[in-house]
């Protein structure tokens, strides 16, 4: 199905098999143990087996899914009770999918975000515990929140891109453009750019830099 000749299967199990680890602390060594599932850490080979193992993990879902690495989302307009009973069927089928393959979801990680002024905020239950709710997650290094809002996202940035303009006037004494400025483009400027609501806050850190640097009117 995936297309994979059978002397690179081979060669995937062989490089898979026999292998053994162990513990080093303070130049002391634990016993050599064998390694019974997993991947080497750091390897190429690593992410394109973990792509193939959850190659199936989306069979049978009624819901939107989204997969990026082991970070797996479900999405699914909900506007009746029937809605929300598929929903939960898939939630219910990736437990099995785990449970299959001798893997578990962190529950205590995995959330729920309604979305909606009139969402009914269904429960919804992963490993027989019932999911925490959530209005703001940070997926894939952006805040996002239930009202699909950018401005935390905005704030975040601004509250990084102050923190780093004050380790820059704490740490340099001159406040020369040739010095300052490279700084900010590298340092600060690029936790800016893209940010287009919330402009104001984000154009006072701009001004805040302004008044750092002698004889600098305007940033470009």
């Amino acid at each position: 199905m995936l297309g994979l000749g059978e002397n690179v299967c081979k060669w995937v199990s062989n490089w898979q098999s026999d292998r053994k680890q162990r513990v080093v602390i303070n130049g002391r060594y634990s016993d050599w143990v064998t390694v019974t599932s997993g991947v080497p850490q750091g390897s190429v080979l690593g992410p394109i087996l973990f792509n193939i193992f959850i190659n199936d993990l989306v069979e049978g879902l009624h819901s939107n899914i989204s997969i990026f690495a082991n970070d797996t989302k479900l999405c699914k307009v909900i506007n009746t009770e029937e809605d929300s009973f598929l929903l939960q069927r898939d939630l219910d089928r990736l437990e099995a999918w785990a449970e299959k393959w001798q893997m578990r979801f962190n529950t205590d990680k995995c959330k729920v975000m309604h979305m909606g002024r009139n969402n009914a905020s269904h429960p919804y239950i992963l490993n027989g515990k019932t999911l925490g709710n959530t209005n703001m997650e940070k997926d894939l290094g952006i805040l996002i929140n239930s009202k699909l809002s950018c401005k935390n996202q905005c704030q975040a940035a601004a509250a990084k891109a102050n923190k780093i303009m004050g380790c820059i006037k704490r740490g340099i004494d001159a406040r020369d453009e040739n010095i300052v400025l490279p700084l900010y483009k590298s340092l600060v400027r690029p936790h800016m750019e893209n940010m287009k609501a919330d402009i104001a806050e984000l154009e006072r850190v701009q001004r805040r830099v302004t008044k750092v640097i002698t004889g600098m009117g305007q940033l470009h």
